[in-house]
């Protein structure tokens, strides 16, 4: 069983920046695939970013390329995920996920190959 728990979010002003930590319980934790997503209100579970266990190769939602980068410490168990240049339209609670295996970018985008969830951490950007 992995748990994962996000952290850093908050109030930010446009153009500001956050730093979102997903720390990650188990020993398996370098193994596995990692992804950040997030949920506006009255909106779908949105993909943002995910990256392969060797760091290498991550990919991008269209919307953050360019301003949000996804890095991993696996000595900490810890996955990051900068964001700059921060626009109100990144407003939403965002999640952490761990995939046992990394499947296509289509499903790893869709969500559908990650076997555990974080409880998710508010990020509000504010005009």
């Amino acid at each position: 069983q992995v748990q994962l728990v996000e952290s850093g979010g908050g109030l930010v002003q446009a153009g500001g920046s956050l730093r979102l930590s997903c720390a990650a319980s188990g020993r398996t934790f370098p193994t596995y695939a990692m992804g950040w997503f997030r949920q506006a209100p009255g909106k779908e579970r949105e993909f943002v970013t995910a990256i392969r266990w060797t760091g290498y190769s991550p990919y991008y939602a269209d919307s953050v390329k360019g301003r949000f980068t996804i890095s991993r410490d696996n000595a900490k168990n810890t996955v990051y995920l900068q964001m700059n240049s921060l626009k109100p339209e990144d407003t939403a609670v965002y999640y952490c996920a761990a995939a046992v295996k990394w499947g296509s970018i289509t499903t790893m985008m869709a969500g559908d190959e990650y076997d555990y969830w974080g409880q998710g951490t508010q990020v509000t950007v504010s005009s």
